[in-house]
């Protein structure tokens, strides 16, 4: 049931429900009478049938994406997803950007063309990758930079998704890095490469009061946050102390100890106030290291 067939609604529906039926019996079974290889051997296949659902999916979202309206979803795609499906905003948008991705396009007359990452999707297809080996694959040409050639991205995709149904995600991971490092030997110093992946994130606040803070930050806006931090010298290499420890029966008061991650903490609510010039007054006026002034 490629994107270029014609199938009719009673076929969909058909395909589905013998899809439930299936699944009904599957879950019905008791394994308790097989092996050890046996159970492995089903659990691979378990594994396949996950990874192939998918394939479907992007179909669909890629449906919705393209021709329903925002009137229809009752407003943004991935906030409808998540309330038919009942998932998370944050599933439903990581699941409608692998089907922008994966799943199958349409030209502006109509004509079908191949996915963006168009040997993931085969190997999707197949159930030879799943969803992490498919996360490495699209932080990998995402992270490439702007001169690689078209032709070139696509050799280096096609070969992880070649090398992805043979070793594990973490494993695929390290070949990634490997064709990085031969694409691109002197890594990204363009301007354009930083300012395609710098951010700032300001998480929601939690039930303590507290919010994560996510960055990445370029070279030119990273020297006035690591002065909140402390250098420390490298490991193993700090000088030991030549002088015995001297003991006292004095009292002393325990000193303050706080973790290398509480310091800057620390030292940044103290100077957000002096961050005005570069904040709009909306942004921090009201914080509890600034309070707000009455008028």
């Amino acid at each position: 049931m490629g994107s270029g067939g014609v199938v009719d609604r009673q076929t969909v529906t058909a395909v589905f429900d013998a899809l439930d039926g299936a699944v009904d019996r599957l879950v019905g079974l008791d394994f308790d009478a097989l092996t050890t290889p046996e159970w492995l051997v089903l659990l691979g296949r378990c594994e396949k049938v996950r990874r192939r659902l998918p394939v479907a999916e992007h179909q669909l979202i890629n449906n919705l994406a393209r021709q329903a309206s925002a009137e229809e979803l009752g407003g943004k795609l991935s906030h409808a997803i998540a309330e038919w499906a009942l998932t998370s905003r944050t599933e439903a948008s990581r699941r409608s950007n692998a089907a922008a991705d994966l799943g199958p396009r349409r030209g502006l007359t109509g004509e079908p063309i191949a996915p963006v990452l168009a040997g993931a999707a085969a190997a999707q297809c197949d159930g030879t990758i799943g969803a992490e080996h498919i996360a490495v694959i699209r932080r990998f040409c995402r992270q490439l930079p702007g001169w690689v050639d078209q032709a070139t991205r696509e050799r280096a995709e096609a070969q992880l998704a070649r090398q992805g149904g043979q070793v594990r995600p973490e494993q695929l991971s390290g070949l990634a890095a490997t064709i990085a490092d031969c694409l691109n030997p002197d890594g990204t110093y363009r301007d354009e490469d930083r300012a395609r992946r710098r951010a700032l994130m300001l998480g929601s606040q939690q039930a303590d009061g507290m919010s994560e803070l996510r960055a990445l930050i370029t070279p030119s806006g990273a020297p006035p946050w690591k002065r909140c931090w402390p250098s420390w010298p490298p490991r193993a290499c700090a000088t030991p102390n030549p002088k015995p420890p001297v003991w006292t029966a004095v009292p002393v008061r325990p000193p303050s100890t706080p973790t290398p991650a509480q310091r800057p903490n620390a030292l940044m609510t103290g100077c957000w106030p002096g961050c005005a010039p570069c904040w709009r007054p909306e942004s921090w006026v009201s914080t509890t290291a600034y309070p707000r002034r009455s008028s």
